[in-house]
């Protein structure tokens, strides 16, 4: 054996000292290297493998020359730190699966935390005089114990919080570690008398409530606080350690999905495995490399493999989708995509087009419900639905080829599509004289930039998909803007300085959400329209005669709505491990009114069917009500006047709420120095509807406001007053400012992708 380093006989070993560590190896076997010890080698390497429970030393010396050593272990393990692995298995690099995922988040990647900055809401102020909410002298327990705490480290509650030193607030935050204070002088609590004990902290005992109360208000309230980080344990990785411990090259499983389809695609193109290792990835790569390629291909190349699916637009998810069924390679399969060009820049529209091309050649049938023209003329057949929307559509006009669906002068898509109607270039640009700048800005993929935005003019962010732009405008300048403007509780990507902003009183991000998320938000009381319409239904002779206010007319209150679906019109039904559903109210009969509401008339018609009405029919049946008029013209100028004004929420598609809130931006009492921001407010729109929001947004900057659009549609890039053009490619690769300036000043430059495609359209 050796024995800490010298050989020893067996026979011949002393007693070891039981105190002490000692380093014990059995020497298995010696032997020459010759070419017959190939079966003894073999057997005495198995035997100390046995006795080791897969370990081995083998210890080779040449004559007239020092001892090498070499350890060999038969399983994932490190001999010098102990730290070793399992066996490998698929399951240990999926988050989804116990295996693999962080035990911390359990696989999420994320963790609710208390935000300091949240918690802290006024740290100009004492902690005795609210700095922390529910901590002051209104609240004698806790105001007590923070006194104490204060008193045994020697700060006073009465300094502002801003002033303490980082120890103290950590200490007041987080807790007294080890450190046991004296609580028997508090009184009214049981628990705390007569007892030494840790000073919990501020944030541990929310955090503790948030997650162990049952009370549904309490935790309500808590998460106002509550913000998810990344998982310190994994640092958003999902993955535990163990999973994290296995690289290929430089580069672990978290470290690849990290990076953009692009780059994956080129490391594992790159990688390149010798021997046994290659032949078994060979197919396990092309694979690999194939279905990065789908993706590719469908203009997907910016987006990382770690991106969550909740953070995917419409139009990405549903291309994600689409390469999936490329790589399936299925034949004979009718595949029905709706809008499939959404987000995509002008240049990976083509790739788009290739894909779904090659789909058709396999022997597929490809329908797609499509605005974009590109698309229309690539077409093998088209069919064009109208005249107009709601009642006035629903007929087919035109189909054929695309050339048919030009020659109809029936068809409003031939119309643009041929030339014979098209959105004009103005005549002149409007040239701002003060600026919104942004120096700095480096959140996500963008690399430190100087952003300047003129102000009562209309700009327009382009770039290709991927390139930055809605961290630039939605995560950078909005959420500056909203947080200095509106007071709004909000935390921008990261940036350096802005100035500009004291030219806007106040900015209005008018996106694609719902404008509600249950079936009691609708058109009419997100503009306003109804309360008017309830005030005027008030005034009936029977209502009046009857006592009827104006809240009778109100679905959401009791007294004139219906108990039995609480003014829905619908029931909802839970479905437990389903989607919820609703059915009509079997009461009212979705009329949303109990029987005595609906005896009110005005003008013929109850409360119920009013909300029934079109925004068309209820523009004209309010004709001689100029305030209620005012809102629903301004719903009929961004091209909606098909809805009807108690249509849910729930049905409105993005772009449909998009342009409520447009509408009721427009109904407004209007300053003059609004910074309004739109994201892709195109996108669902045929291009006569395109024309009539334009018309609506340059009413906006003919008012002198500020005007910020991201967008990829060509036809509104070309009305812009000014242009700032991200890139020059998606991802990691974008990110930079690549042009700047009119409509006519981009087109000439020839790095910017937008330039290109912008020359024909001027």
């Amino acid at each position: 054996a050796r024995v800490d380093g010298d050989i020893v006989y067996l026979d011949d070993m002393e007693e070891l000292n039981g105190k002490t560590h000692h380093n014990v190896e059995i020497v298995v076997d010696r032997l020459k290297v010759r070419k017959d010890i190939t079966s003894r080698l073999s057997e005495s390497i198995e035997t100390a493998l046995k006795l080791t429970s897969g370990l081995v030393r083998v210890a080779s010396m040449e004559e007239n020359s020092s001892m090498e050593e070499l350890i060999f272990s038969a399983k994932f393990s490190c001999i010098e730190c102990g730290y070793s692995l399992e066996e490998l298995e698929p399951r240990l690099f999926s988050f989804n699966n116990p295996v693999g995922a962080c035990q911390s988040c359990d696989g999420l990647g994320v963790k609710d935390m208390f935000d300091e900055d949240k918690v802290v809401a006024n740290p100009e102020m004492s902690l005795a005089d609210g700095a922390i909410y529910g901590w002051s002298r209104s609240n004698a327990y806790f105001y007590q114990i923070l006194m104490l705490v204060g008193q045994y480290y020697g700060f006073s509650i009465d300094t502002p919080y801003g002033q303490l030193n980082d120890e103290h607030k950590k200490i007041v935050l987080y807790g007294s570690g080890e450190d046991e204070i004296d609580f028997s002088k508090i009184k009214g609590r049981k628990g705390w008398s007569n007892k030494k004990k840790p000073f919990e902290g501020v944030i541990p005992r929310m955090m503790r409530r948030y997650e162990e109360s049952e009370i549904r208000s309490v935790r309500e309230e808590l998460s106002r606080y509550v913000v998810s980080k990344d998982c310190v344990s994994c640092e958003g990785d999902r993955l535990n350690e163990s999973a994290r411990n296995v690289f290929i090259g430089n580069y672990n499983l978290s470290n690849i999905t990290k990076l953009s389809i692009i780059n994956i695609h080129d490391f594992f193109k790159d990688l390149k495995l010798e021997g046994t290792r290659g032949e078994i990835a060979d197919k396990i790569l092309k694979e690999i490399i194939q279905r990065l390629q789908f993706l590719i291909n469908v203009g997907l190349e910016y987006l990382s493999l770690d991106r969550r699916a909740s953070t995917l637009s419409g139009g990405e998810a549903q291309r994600i989708r689409l390469a999936s069924q490329i790589g399936a390679g299925l034949m004979g399969v009718l595949y029905v995509l709706d809008e499939p060009s959404i987000g995509l820049h002008q240049r990976d529209n083509q790739k788009l087009l290739n894909t779904l091309t090659y789909l058709r050649d396999i022997g597929n049938t490809v329908i797609v419900v499509e605005h974009d023209e590109d698309a229309i003329k690539q077409a093998d057949y088209v069919v064009d639905i109208g005249p107009g929307a709601g009642v006035h559509g629903g007929e087919i006009i035109a189909c054929g080829t695309p050339d048919d669906i030009k020659n109809n002068l029936k068809s409003l898509t031939g119309d643009y599509i041929s030339g014979r109607q098209s959105i004009g270039v103005p005549a002149e640009r409007k040239v701002g004289t003060n600026w919104i700048s942004i120096k700095g800005a480096h959140g996500n993929n963008l690399d430190h930039i100087d952003l300047s935005i003129p102000v009562g003019v209309l700009t327009c962010i382009t770039g290709v998909s991927g390139s930055g732009k809605s961290t630039l405008i939605n995560d950078t300048l909005y959420a500056l803007a909203a947080r200095d403007l509106n007071r709004a509780q909000i935390t921008p990507s990261p940036y350096e300085s802005i100035n500009g902003l004291n030219y806007c009183d106040k900015v209005v991000n008018i996106d694609q959400s719902p404008i509600g998320r249950t079936p009691r938000s609708n058109p009419a009381t997100y503009t306003g329209a109804f309360s008017l319409i309830r005030d005027l239904f008030s005034q009936t002779l029977e209502a009046r005669s009857r006592g009827y206010k104006a809240g009778r007319f109100s679905f959401n209150v009791k007294g004139g709505r219906c108990e039995a679906c609480k003014g829905d019109g619908l029931i909802k039904v839970e479905m437990h491990f389903l989607p919820d559903i609703y059915v009509p109210c079997d009461v009212c009969h979705s009329h949303r009114y109990n029987r005595e509401t609906l005896e009110i008339f005005y003008k013929g018609k109850t409360i119920s069917q009013v909300l029934d009405m079109t925004v068309e029919d209820a523009c004209e049946f309010f004709d001689p009500i100029p305030k209620i008029k005012q809102k629903l013209q301004t719903l009929m100028d961004v091209g909606l006047s098909y809805i009807t004004l108690g249509q849910n929420s729930t049905t409105l598609s993005g772009g449909e709420a998009q342009r409520i809130k447009l509408s009721k931006e427009l109904s407004k009492t209007d300053t003059g120095s609004t910074l309004y921001i739109l994201d892709e407010p195109t996108t669902g729109l045929h291009f006569h509807d395109i024309k009539q929001l334009l018309s609506v947004i340059n009413r906006l900057r003919e008012r002198e406001n500020t005007i910020v659009i991201i967008e990829h549609n060509l036809d509104v890039i070309k009305t812009a007053d000014w242009i700032v053009d991200l890139g020059p490619e998606g991802g990691d690769k974008g990110g930079q400012i690549i042009a700047t300036g009119t409509p006519e000043q981009v087109a000439k430059e020839q790095k910017s992708y937008t330039g290109q495609y912008l020359k024909s359209y001027l």
